[in-house]
């Protein structure tokens, strides 16, 4: 590590050149290449995945991905000459896009069930041409928006809006980063007193998110990256690369004030923050790319572009920092203290920090108990969560596809936002018996709206049921698709009604749609959830006893973060399910929390709180190791540290709340949970909890067996920057 700080110190114009370049090229290669954004759901061995298997055999035009486009007049009827003469040429026009399969349109035979009674709003489904459901070119995709959409006239009083999944289109967050930025520009300044010292953690972390964000949308072409995977990528990359650059770059001045010169003070800062922020990277990476236990395809891009995005700012914040650093030598001190410092200015430890400290040693028992009752009180939501999809109806009102929605379930009721497909297999007899007992069955469900007649596909005359071929019978929910009655209908059709209306038929029925792929999805991430969460808990446990030479640091650790993850997630419920101060973040209709955000969720906040941890434990640590005394380790490294992991939470916090200001609901709920987790793990678990343990168990906290102290290897994050006793032996209960 001194290495590498040295080589940056001393070649910084050659490592802020091939930082530029890394810049330039990936962001020409994009411009080139372009990006392969894509929501592609890949289900192996479900019903949802059975039902597209057999459409894609027999009627692969049947198959794609669609969207909904949507017709309604001010007055009238969409069936008058003015709205039927404008949609028509709407549809003709998408039509004739190498992007579109079919059109079903409202004004052909049979079409008068896509009328609403009243007249006033009609719709068309446009089949698109992709491999699978939501998986399609969003480029081409909003071609096919923009065309339809481009036929509205208020003047005319008609009005087009298009809805479903491709409809939505790559999330857009606007300013969000740009207010992030400028909130932890405040804070860096307060902070350091200096404007130089303020820039440096923000050059790197833009910079640095620059190229992986760009590296991100170059490796959507060979991955499956989901849309709001950029967005993702930007807001951890700004989060840990701010805090990584201010760790570095506050204990580099506090080796200025010491007297060391700029370069030995950049060479002792990556030598001891350094390592830590290596570390705390690693476990960030290691935590997302855990992801791939899961075994679900849609969230491998994601766990590729997080961890892409925080190990380039890790990179960054070794390399391209100490070069900046040795650009600017004592200039990254306030004016005041780049000349003879005052040995009061030598202080590391705040006298505010040393009085919390003193406080928290004389009453730890009751600071932990105090802290962990608000834990527990904030976590209690979570008991309630509910997983599901969030439809479009949860979109931003301004958009195509929440008014799209909204036009749909005046006119026709919920559920027609999110429709089922019954897919029959017909076999060898091609007997539709089964199909007319199907439908009558269905149609007899209390929560069904509308059931269309089967379209038979696949047979040598469209429309006639052949042998081989499949029929498609649509089933329209009365509740829309992200309520629990949607979810309660699909499990009470497979498991009931389409059984028990085909049993003896031969025929195999699949219940599909897209729908019936996320109920999918929300099981398999559900059946492995406790895997993936116990996978991650325990390599962090071991990293952390390799690392702090402890069995008690480690296991304190691990449950403070599972406090911090509960926590957060809590908070996610009572505003997004519950609709607690929803309005205030720009939610208007509260639904259940999306399938994925869990284990995405809790693998970054893991990775996140694991910072903090290293932060505070390795400083805790390293008075350990020269003084011997718990309470003087935990007192001092408590007193050293608290004013710049506040500070650093502070940053994150903001950084992510901004995201929240944006319009997809996906980043709005990333941006709360791990705004929410970063400020409870800072302020309360490693502020209060951790410490306040660690006071009441006394030396017992670095308690180590001797037999795995022997096999475990050492990796040390404190560096050799500062000088090291003998290694004690490990504390006995």
């Amino acid at each position: 590590m001194r290495t590498l700080a040295r080589f940056s110190f001393r070649r910084r114009r050659l490592v802020l050149a091939v930082w530029l370049f890394l810049l330039v090229l990936v962001g020409a290669l994009v411009g080139t290449v372009g990006t392969g954004y894509n929501d592609e759901f890949s289900l192996p061995d479900t019903e949802s995945a059975r039902a597209f298997d057999l459409l894609q055999e027999v009627a692969p035009d049947a198959s794609g991905d669609q969207v909904t486009a949507v017709v309604a007049v001010e007055e009238g009827s969409v069936l008058d000459a003015p709205a039927r003469e404008r949609f028509t040429a709407a549809l003709d026009a998408v039509a004739a896009l190498d992007t579109v399969a079919t059109v079903q349109s409202p004004y052909a035979p049979g079409g008068e069930v896509q009328v609403s009674q009243d007249g006033r709003i009609g719709f068309a489904t446009v089949v698109l041409d992709g491999v699978l459901p939501n998986d399609i070119d969003y480029e081409q995709a909003q071609e096919v928006v923009e065309t339809l959409t481009s036929f509205s006239d208020e003047g005319a009083g008609v009005q087009v809006e298009v809805t479903g999944s491709a409809a939505a289109g790559v999330p857009e967050q606007g300013a969000a980063e740009l207010i992030g930025l400028a909130a932890a520009a405040v804070v860096l300044f307060l902070v350091f007193g200096s404007l130089v010292a303020m820039s440096l953690p923000l050059i790197t972390a833009v910079l640095s998110i620059a190229v992986s964000v760009g590296a991100v949308g170059l490796l959507a072409n060979a991955f499956t990256v989901a849309t709001f995977a950029p967005t993702l990528a930007v807001l951890l990359g700004l989060g840990v690369g701010v805090d990584y650059a201010l760790f570095i770059v506050t204990r580099h001045r506090q080796g200025l004030l010491e007297g060391r010169t700029p370069e030995e003070a950049a060479v002792a800062a990556l030598d001891t923050s350094g390592r830590a922020v290596l570390f705390a990277g690693l476990v960030v990476c290691i935590a997302l790319l855990g992801l791939f236990a899961l075994g679900l395809s849609f969230l491998y891009g994601v766990a590729l572009a997080a961890s892409l995005s925080v190990a380039t700012t890790v990179v960054a914040s070794l390399t391209l920092l100490p070069a900046l650093l040795g650009f600017f030598g004592r200039k990254v001190l306030p004016k005041k203290l780049r000349g003879e410092v005052p040995t009061a200015a030598l202080q590391e430890e705040s006298a505010g920090w040393r009085r919390y400290t003193a406080a928290l040693e004389r009453r730890p028992r009751l600071f932990a108990a105090v802290a962990l009752a608000v834990m527990v009180a904030l976590a209690l939501p979570l008991g309630a969560i509910r997983l599901g999809l969030a439809d479009q109806g949860s979109d931003a009102e301004e958009s195509t596809t929440r008014q799209g929605y909204d036009l749909l379930a005046e006119g026709f009721g919920p559920g027609f936002n999110g429709p089922l497909l019954l897919v029959t297999d017909l076999g060898d007899s091609a007997d539709t018996a089964a199909t007319e007992r199907l439908v009558a069955a269905v149609s007899a469900d209390p929560d069904v709206a509308t059931v269309t007649p089967t379209a038979y596909v696949g047979g040598a005359e469209p429309g006639v049921p052949a042998p081989g071929g499949a029929g498609i019978t649509t089933v329209y929910p009365a509740s829309a698709p992200q309520d629990e009655a949607t979810s309660d209908l699909v499990e009470r059709l497979r498991t009931e009604t389409v059984p028990q209306a085909v049993e003896g038929s031969g025929q195999d029925v699949y219940v599909g749609g897209a729908t019936a792929i996320f109920e999918d999805f929300n099981d398999a991430i559900a059946a492995k959830l406790p895997l993936f969460v116990g996978v991650v808990v325990l390599l962090s446990f071991l990293l952390l006893m390799t690392v702090f030479r402890s069995v008690v640091v480690a296991s304190l650790a691990a449950v403070a973060n599972l406090l911090s993850a509960g926590a957060a997630f809590g908070v996610v419920v009572a505003v997004f399910q519950w609709g607690w101060g929803a309005e205030l973040i720009g939610v208007d209709r509260t639904g259940p929390i999306l399938s994925f955000l869990p284990v995405l969720l809790f693998a970054i906040l893991f990775g996140l709180s694991m910072d903090y941890e290293v932060f505070l434990l390795s400083r805790v640590h390293e008075e350990w190791v020269h003084r011997g005394d718990n309470r003087e380790a935990v007192r001092h490294g408590l007193a050293a540290t608290g004013r710049t992991i506040t500070a650093a939470a502070a940053i994150m916090v903001m950084l992510f709340l901004a995201f929240v200001l944006g319009p997809d609901l996906i980043i709005k709920l990333f941006g709360l949970g791990l705004a929410v987790a970063v400020l409870l793990d800072a302020l309360v678990v490693r502020m209060v909890i951790i410490p306040a343990v660690m006071f009441v168990l006394g030396e017992r906290n670095w308690y180590l067996p001797k037999w795995l102290d022997r096999v475990l290897p050492r990796l040390d994050v404190e560096g050799s920057s500062h000088s090291s006793l003998a290694e004690r032996e490990p504390a006995r209960v």
